[in-house]
């Protein structure tokens, strides 16, 4: 069964979701209700010709950056501080590159402007969260995503250069006291990076022991 969702800001338990993780249809993307849904292990992936469709995958697949892996290639990158990286600095800039660099076996893009206005909202009010990575004066990859205390569910990344976007996700990983980054959906390119696919309930076991706070994103090192 999926759940139809209403006016009222609320979502049914997220074991309830499908076998393919759809859990509800409906509803909006107003502030309090993606923050709700953030907080609970549920996030929102749909695409222009259908409804606003919400996800609790039964399984998850997550990076810990203690287990995080560091390519030779990514190792040469780092060593060469041939980019910059700054964080929060343009987070409208990284969401739109996100939806517009291509990418391989990708038809379109789920991040169409109505998302993009929602997670610009979220980042105003210090919720939403952006990393950049500058080649001299260009931005050349990023990311974004929100955080849950120790968790950082990342939403979307974008590479122009060769590793710009791993070395986006290395410091995401090693200087933000990240315990967790949540990948979302199972991909054959971060799973070279170390990532992991564990149940839902492990998830929600840890997400829950946090709470979304406002300008809770701070580079620790």
């Amino acid at each position: 069964m999926v759940y139809l969702l209403d006016d009222n800001i609320n979502f049914p338990d997220p074991s309830l979701a499908d076998p393919d993780g759809l859990l509800a249809i409906g509803g909006d993307l107003s502030v309090p209700r993606l923050i709700l849904a953030y907080q609970n292990g549920i996030f929102p992936w749909y695409d222009e010709d259908s409804p606003i469709l919400w996800y609790a995958p039964i399984e998850r697949f997550v990076i810990y950056p203690d287990k995080f892996k560091v390519s030779k290639s990514l190792k040469q990158t780092l060593k060469s501080n041939k980019f910059t990286v700054t964080y929060d600095s343009c987070f409208s800039e990284v969401i739109e590159n996100c939806a517009q660099v291509f990418r391989k076996d990708q038809d379109g893009t789920w991040i169409i402007p109505e998302m993009r206005v929602a997670y610009c909202s979220l980042h105003e009010l210090g919720y939403a969260h952006s990393i950049e990575v500058w080649e001299k004066e260009e931005l050349v990859g990023g990311l974004y995503g929100i955080q849950v205390g120790k968790l950082f569910c990342g939403e979307s990344m974008f590479t122009k250069v060769s590793n710009a976007s791993k070395v986006a996700l290395y410091f995401l990983a090693k200087e933000f006291g990240i315990e967790m980054i949540d990948c979302q959906i199972e991909s054959e390119h971060l799973k070279t990076m170390g990532g992991e696919l564990i149940s839902q309930k492990q998830y929600l076991k840890h997400i829950n022991r946090y709470q979304i706070k406002p300008n809770d994103f701070q580079r620790t090192l």
